[in-house]
């Protein structure tokens, strides 16, 4: 009998969270761009399998590839992007199912196939001694591209993101509950997953019209898949985490600028001390006030430090004044 009452009370407890996040989902109907927010004209790279790319491509002078994780899209570096673009060329991609990109017919939204789209872009675009910027998956999808051409990389501007398999128990644990049945419920029912990462990966608030731009990729909720999808792909994709592991000590003379939110809640001082012991050249900014999404909390700050660090190892590059 007791038993019973648990279950009946765990079971209750579960449709009332849910209830609430359908009755209180601020989803919009439909995604429609806000010119004022994000005013950057859309460049478009078709994909093999009929899909396309949405990417920014801003300024002039040296590279900077600006790659999001889950669930965002370039309107996460808009601040960036304009601060950074009058010298530096800036290119923020949407991965396929993301922002406003599409994917085309068999993608199954994994991080391999996004590293693929973006080695195809750099490619395509035939960029050279490029500065990728990673965050969350951005850091296993820009390192899989990078190693896929060294050639064309210069180095790096790393945030909170990691670059091999999952070992921490509390990252398991996220991959289970938002990659399993309660985080695909979530997102159909209520675009849960997208709420969850605003509210917990911010350190500040976002506005109304900001959250708008976030949650609306994904209003319709048969384009929500990729967003829980991400989640289990932190235990699905061993391998391809394994194999950028094994290979990254080859990019190890690069560069890299390591802009660190230390409010985060996935990754934290042990992935930080990992990638400042895997790059010898390194400098480290550590930002306080940032959260997860160190694009959203602490832009400004970011971008100084890029032109700074930018100016300090590539002196006879680009006049970045």
């Amino acid at each position: 009998m007791k038993t019973l009452l648990v279950i009946t009370l765990l079971l209750s407890g579960i449709l009332i969270f849910y209830a609430y996040l359908y009755f209180s989902d601020p989803t919009p109907d439909k995604f429609e761009i806000d010119k004022e927010l994000f005013p950057y004209e859309p460049h478009f790279l078709s994909l093999p399998d009929g899909g396309r790319m949405h990417y920014v491509d801003e300024g002039q002078g040296p590279v900077l590839l600006l790659l999001h994780g889950n669930p965002t899209w370039s309107f996460l570096y808009r601040h960036m992007v304009a601060e950074l673009s009058g010298q530096f060329r800036v290119i923020a991609p949407d991965y396929p199912g993301f922002g406003l990109s599409t994917a085309g017919n068999g993608y199954k939204y994994t991080p391999a196939e996004h590293a693929r789209a973006i080695s195809l872009l750099m490619t395509t675009l035939d960029l050279q001694e490029v500065i990728i910027m990673v965050q969350d998956w951005g850091g296993p999808i820009g390192f899989k591209a990078a190693l896929e051409n060294p050639e064309r990389v210069a180095g790096f501007i790393i945030g909170n993101t990691w670059a091999w398999p999952l070992e921490r128990r509390g990252q398991k644990g996220f991959s289970i509950l938002m990659g399993g049945w309660p985080g695909q419920f979530g997102a159909w029912c209520c675009n849960m997953v997208v709420r969850f990462f605003l509210w917990k990966g911010i350190a500040g608030k976002l506005n109304q019209r900001e959250l708008a731009m976030y949650l609306g990729p994904f209003a319709k909720r048969e384009s929500r898949l990729p967003t829980h999808l991400f989640p289990a792909q932190l235990r699905g994709a061993q391998e391809f985490l394994a194999d950028i592991h094994r290979q990254l000590p080859s990019l190890a003379d690069r560069p890299v600028l390591l802009t660190w939110g230390l409010q985060d809640f996935a990754f934290q001082e042990p992935e930080r001390t990992r990638f400042e012991k895997l790059f010898p050249r390194h400098q480290t900014l550590l930002l306080e006030k940032a959260g997860h999404f160190i694009q959203e909390d602490a832009p400004t700050q970011i971008s100084a430090a890029i032109r700074d660090w930018y100016k300090h190892n590539f002196p006879g590059s680009h006049d970045t004044h």
